[in-house]
């Protein structure tokens, strides 16, 4: 058009006037179109039907000489016979098609829904913990067994363990120093005897580990230590695979008690390591088995609020066997918390949100390893970050990286997204909460969910709405609404998974801090918090 338009030269009113205009559209010409459509459409029924041509001369072989001296049709008959014969034919063609669909297979029942809410399960956003609703009785109420007779377990299904079986395959691909310590250790069996109780996250990286311990001569009881971070699927694999696993995902806290409480209390069987994340094992066995300690030749503990605990004991006097700190170990620090936090949260806001990061407004509470990689994943997609923090070295660590240090209260009112990662208790109070903007996302990577005042949260003035598995609606009384992710609990390994390599090394770690307590000769380690030689966590790297 616009060539045409240069061609001529002047402007569109130059352009001359076309010689033919329709005619308006009047009733009359409404009738006429009518008529031509009804004859058009008769007469092609009649063409396009030689069905209904063979059943007329048929019908007509049929009439004798004085018949058809008596029923010579008019025009008029003929066409109102063939019509109606037309109309039977479609009847017929019509009966004939419902009753094949009929035949076809169909489904009796509701359609089965993949994801229940009392499971939680983001198993929503992974295959691995996907878990159909047909069955909603509680794991404890069930008799389970394995293919080898094994009843010594507590899951939501074990006729998951073929898919379980599947993840941990692929989790071994992406874990070599778990590898090489199993193809090194294995002849050996450094931990032939070794009786290690467990409370970690039962994900298929974890059943890499506890396998690779299995095959190093251990005997391993296992529970987890978070109520939304167990993949159902993987837990069956191990039950499958000879371990005592107790955890599903979705867990109450009653239920995640009394899971720490079965792996524990075994009849004629009493541990002798403990390989916890969290501190929750340790703390059980303190208060309702404190005679066990006597046996116990140490603990190993990976998470900052593990630790925490550890030295709250230590300090009491209270530590009766010597205790392994992972979490502060090179390995865990440099590459488990920056790296794997810095990929993972991205995954886990995502899968529960779909929120956009670019020139959002994120507050991250906690500049420590966990608070810088989740500052550099959400910087380098274009979110403004605030950095909250009261240790002077780190604070002085995000002005250097040009992040604002700021307190909560200052920006609270501004923030499009809230991120615990301090290991510290009431974060984020009910003040903070009060003051937020609405549709401000909320949640922690930290591993306890202490940092998020959720007891201020449940009062009857607050509604709580679940819109997702692990995404809840507070609504307050005059409409604002906050998106608490996971009830306030660890984000990535609760709405989504974590790499399998970086976690290959803390395993690892893990694994030689058991080995070094197991067979240290007596005297070497006193009722104390050591921290793992740094030549040990670089032994696989």
């Amino acid at each position: 058009m616009a060539k045409e338009k240069k061609d001529i030269g002047s402007s569109w009113e130059d352009l001359p006037l076309p010689e033919y205009f329709p005619e308006p559209y009047t009733e009359e010409r409404a009738e006429e179109e009518e008529e031509d459509t009804e004859e058009a459409a008769k007469d092609s029924a009649v063409k396009c039907s030689p069905t209904l041509l063979r059943m007329l001369k048929a019908a007509e072989s049929r009439w004798t000489p004085r018949d058809r001296d008596k029923a010579e049709p008019s025009k008029l008959g003929r066409k109102v016979s063939e019509a109606e014969a037309l109309k039977t034919n479609m009847q017929i063609q019509l009966n004939d098609q419902q009753e094949e669909f009929n035949k076809l297979p169909t489904k009796t029942g509701p359609r089965p829904l993949s994801h229940s809410i009392s499971q939680l399960s983001a198993d929503c956003f992974s295959s691995v913990g996907s878990v159909s609703s047909e069955d909603e009785s509680p794991p404890q109420q069930k008799p389970q067994k394995t293919s080898k007779g094994l009843t010594d377990f507590c899951i939501k299904n074990i006729k998951q363990a073929a898919f379980g079986r599947k993840e941990i395959d692929i989790a071994q691909q992406g874990m070599p120093a778990l590898m090489i310590l199993r193809k090194r250790a294995g002849g050996e069996k450094p931990l032939a005897g070794a009786k290690v109780v467990g409370c970690t996250h039962i994900t298929a990286q974890t059943a890499v580990l506890i396998e690779t311990l299995a095959a190093l001569g251990a005997q391993c009881r296992w529970a987890a230590c978070n109520i939304f971070s167990t993949q159902n699927a993987v837990a069956a694999a191990l039950a499958e695979g000879g371990i005592s696993v107790f955890a599903w995902k979705g867990e109450s806290e009653e239920d995640f008690l009394w899971c720490i409480d079965r792996c524990v209390a075994a009849d004629s069987w009493e541990p002798n390591l403990i390989l916890d994340d969290g501190g929750d094992l340790t703390q059980w066995i303190y208060k309702k088995y404190p005679s066990l300690f006597k046996k116990l030749k140490g603990i190993v503990e990976e998470s900052v609020t593990g630790i925490y605990r550890l030295y709250q004991l230590s300090k009491a006097g209270k530590l009766c066997v010597p205790a392994m700190n992972v979490n502060d170990s090179v390995t865990k620090q440099k590459f488990d918390n920056i790296y794997c936090c810095k990929e993972s949260i991205l995954d886990g806001l995502k899968r529960t949100t779909d929120v956009m990061f670019g020139g959002k407004q994120v507050v991250v509470c906690g500049y420590g390893e966990v608070g810088k990689g989740c500052c550099a994943a959400l910087k380098g997609l274009g979110a403004v970050i605030y950095v909250t923090e009261v240790d002077p070295i780190c604070a002085l660590q995000a002005c250097m990286d040009g992040i604002r240090v700021i307190t909560l209260s200052e920006v609270i009112r501004h923030a499009d997204m809230v991120i615990t990662c301090t290991g510290n208790k009431d974060v984020v109070t009910r003040e903070h909460f009060d003051r937020m903007r609405s549709g401000c996302i909320v949640c922690n990577m930290g591993h306890s969910n202490t940092e998020i005042d959720l007891a201020s949260l449940r009062t009857t003035e607050l509604k709580w709405h679940r819109v997702r598995p692990q995404v809840d609606h507070i609504v307050w009384p005059d409409g604002k609404r906050v998106v608490l992710l996971a009830e306030g609990r660890l984000l990535n390994l609760s709405c989504s998974t974590v790499p399998s390599f970086v976690l290959s090394v803390t395993a690892a770690t893990q694994a030689l801090a058991l080995i070094e307590l197991y067979n240290a000769p007596a005297g070497r380690y006193k009722q104390d918090v050591y921290l793992l030689p740094k030549k040990m966590g670089e032994f696989y790297l």
